[in-house]
């Protein structure tokens, strides 16, 4: 495995924050934060100093090939190969303490008993949270072949479908524009399928998972998004559906409808339309994330919508969310985020409003900060489509 200049650049900005925090090495085997450090997802570790080369001490898969790749059978064998080629041990080890299991981070404490060692999944998500030129570059084109599929949309409708018809038909369409289907989460407790499809009541159906919108799912194994919920004349339709065409998880929502819906409808996307216009408006380096928030806040309650705002029976208390490898990265727009916005940040704004009786309205986009301003990645038409008439 050759260590390009992108993954140096990743793997240096890890390198910065561990100085801050006086680390020695890291010890990175998680998915996700090797796909990062490595360039893609492999069984085993990277040994990464805050001095010298990286190492990669391998599983599989098998024939990789470098002066930095070391096959092992067991991470015990990590130590001897430090060992051999001379590599003092680090007083200081940092871990993926939020994402290890027990019995997992003992085991690789043990190698090192005499290091003091500590959690690193925030130090990682922390170098994560800023996209390198390349990265933003692959969210382009997420965008790009999500936009594509979501194009698509109004020409799979059949009258009669419920919301599971529709979301496969959807699903087909993302997959053949080269969408990946995995939908990475952090923490052990998230789990969805592709995204939700929302219509009707089970839009205010609260669900376990800290999303934006509930659902009740098609089984308690897993209790959120679509339920085989007849789509109906006079109702709406959310469709969020990951768009993970490249690892990244570019995110957008569009609402449509069955036929006319209420005017209460019409006017609540309005709303959240507004909120998205002034919320970009402001989001420009150095804006704290709670400003952001209560800017959101401030204006749905001013509309009358703020019973309904993020859900009706569970209310989600974020309007936006940072999105990379995985779904929900930093930053995070919500109440007592005092994080500012930086240049390569990517988030989801996503103001969402719940009508009982009506389903969903509101609009998600995926946007990318920097010292220039502000960029929309989705950007397909954002308007309530009807349709029947399509």
């Amino acid at each position: 495995m050759k260590s390009s200049n992108e993954l140096a650049l990743r793997q240096e900005k890890i390198r910065k924050l561990m100085i801050q925090s006086d680390i020695d090495a890291a010890l990175i085997t998680c998915n996700v934060n090797i796909l990062y450090t490595c360039g893609q997802v492999l069984s085993g570790y990277c040994y990464l100093p805050v001095v010298g080369e990286p190492l990669y001490f391998v599983k599989r898969p098998s024939g990789l090939r470098g002066p930095q790749i070391h096959y092992i059978r067991k991470p015990e064998q990590i130590a001897e190969l430090l060992k051999e080629k001379n590599i003092p041990f680090p007083e200081t080890l940092m871990l993926e303490g939020d994402e290890l299991s027990f019995t997992e981070y003992s085991r690789l404490t043990n190698i090192f008993p005499s290091a003091r060692c500590v959690n690193g999944t925030p130090v990682i998500r922390d170098a994560r949270s800023i996209k390198t030129d390349v990265e933003i570059e692959l969210f382009r084109k997420a965008g790009a072949a999500h936009t594509r599929a979501y194009n698509q949309i109004p020409s799979i409708y059949q009258e009669g479908m419920d919301d599971r018809q529709f979301s496969i038909e959807i699903e087909r369409i993302m997959r053949l524009e080269g969408c990946l289907g995995i939908f990475r989460v952090f923490g052990q407790s998230m789990e969805i399928f592709f995204g939700s499809v929302l219509t009707g009541s089970n839009a205010e159906a609260p669900s376990p998972y800290d999303f934006s919108l509930g659902g009740k799912g098609l089984s308690p194994a897993l209790p959120g998004g679509l339920n085989g919920t007849k789509l109906e004349k006079g109702n709406t339709v959310m469709v969020d559906l990951g768009g993970n065409f490249n690892g990244y998880m570019c995110d957008m929502s569009r609402v449509y409808s069955i036929g006319k819906v209420c005017e209460e409808a019409y006017k609540a996307h309005q709303v959240c339309l507004e909120i998205q216009s002034e919320v970009i408006a402001m989001a420009k380096p150095g804006t704290v994330c709670e400003t952001l928030y209560n800017k959101a806040i401030d204006i749905v309650t001013k509309a009358g919508f703020k019973d309904k705002f993020m859900g009706t029976k569970q209310q989600a208390k974020f309007v936006g969310h940072g999105i990379g490898l995985e779904i929900n990265e930093a930053p995070v727009l919500a109440p007592r985020v005092k994080q500012e916005l930086q240049p390569g940040m990517i988030f989801a704004l996503e103001p969402k409003i719940v009508l009982p009786g009506v389903g969903p309205v509101g609009i998600e986009n995926s946007w990318v900060i920097s010292e220039h301003g502000i960029e929309k990645l989705t950007l397909c038409p954002e308007e309530i489509i009807n349709l029947e008439m399509q």
